[in-house]
């Protein structure tokens, strides 16, 4: 065994923070798959990086659905209108899960330190050829924070 990495493990570099207000969840319980889907639409939000503007109000959200071994599995698409006035789509799919306790108080809309649970989201982009089109040509990987009423991601672009 040795601690060299491995010669193709790939980099990681911050490429922007999402912080997303969302809206109050609808609930389909029992879905058609038995499960429970939620429909959590983007209410408003700021990039911040290298890139920077806003999340267009009201322009997609998220559909998570909550798996009976209580992982929640999300599918979230929605807007960014940058500040040189670029619209950016944004789709996204990635798991949170963690103890009981951390789920509960997430679902009470409660603060819980980032330890207690994995929140992790693998997003694309759609972005109009231009100065952004380095967003459609790279892997990114987003690291969660669940805030109460709001997430807040960190985009690290794969190098």
């Amino acid at each position: 065994m040795t601690d060299q990495p491995h010669p193709f493990q790939p980099r990681l570099e911050h490429a922007f923070t999402v912080s997303i207000d969302l809206t109050k969840a609808v609930y389909l319980k029992p879905s058609s798959t038995g499960m429970t889907r939620a429909a959590v639409w983007a209410a408003q939000g700021k990039v911040e990086g290298k890139i920077n503007g806003i999340v267009l109000p009201m322009s997609g959200g998220d559909f998570p659905l909550v798996r009976a071994d209580g992982v929640i599995d999300f599918d979230a698409r929605y807007l960014f209108e940058l500040d040189d006035g670029t619209h950016v789509y944004l789709q996204s799919r990635g798991y949170r899960w963690g103890t009981e306790e951390a789920m509960a108080k997430m679902s009470r809309n409660e603060p819980v330190a980032d330890h207690e649970y994995y929140m992790r989201v693998s997003p694309k982009f759609d972005v109009p050829d231009g100065p952004h089109a380095w967003l459609n040509r790279h892997i990114f990987v987003g690291v969660a924070e669940k805030v109460p009423g709001a997430n807040r991601i960190h985009y690290f672009q794969v190098l």
